[in-house]
């Protein structure tokens, strides 16, 4: 991978990271902020459930975190972009399109179509 792919990768990584920890810390500011009392049960009920949904949300911005920090660790190390498989080059596309993608377009198609056959 040339010095102005990493470049762009290590900017393209940078900002995500920083748009989902603003995402979070907004989240986290909402749900302190909403000390509602509901007398309808329904509207409480409502409540519940948008809370229940935002924290999902939140669950997977924390795992998206996770898959940030692990690209920006293989920047830095020169792993990024080789495929943990098979050891082959990613291609930029396809980094594009996920950069935080651990796997060739090749390998992972393969373990789709395992886990497919599992039944996962």
């Amino acid at each position: 991978m040339e010095q102005k792919d990493i470049d762009f990768f290590r900017k393209m990584l940078g900002e995500m990271l920083d748009e989902v920890l603003q995402k979070g810390e907004a989240t986290i500011e909402d749900m302190t902020e909403s000390g509602e009392v509901f007398a309808d049960p329904a509207d409480r009920a409502t409540a519940e459930s948008d809370r229940s949904f935002t924290l999902r949300i939140r669950d997977r911005e924390r795992r998206l975190i996770k898959k940030i920090q692990d690209a920006l660790g293989r920047l830095e190390d020169g792993t990024y972009g080789i495929c943990e498989e098979c050891g082959e080059d990613i291609g930029v596309p396809r980094l594009k399109a996920r950069p935080v993608t651990k796997l060739c377009i090749n390998c992972k198609s393969k373990q789709e179509d395992e886990e497919y056959q599992r039944g996962d």
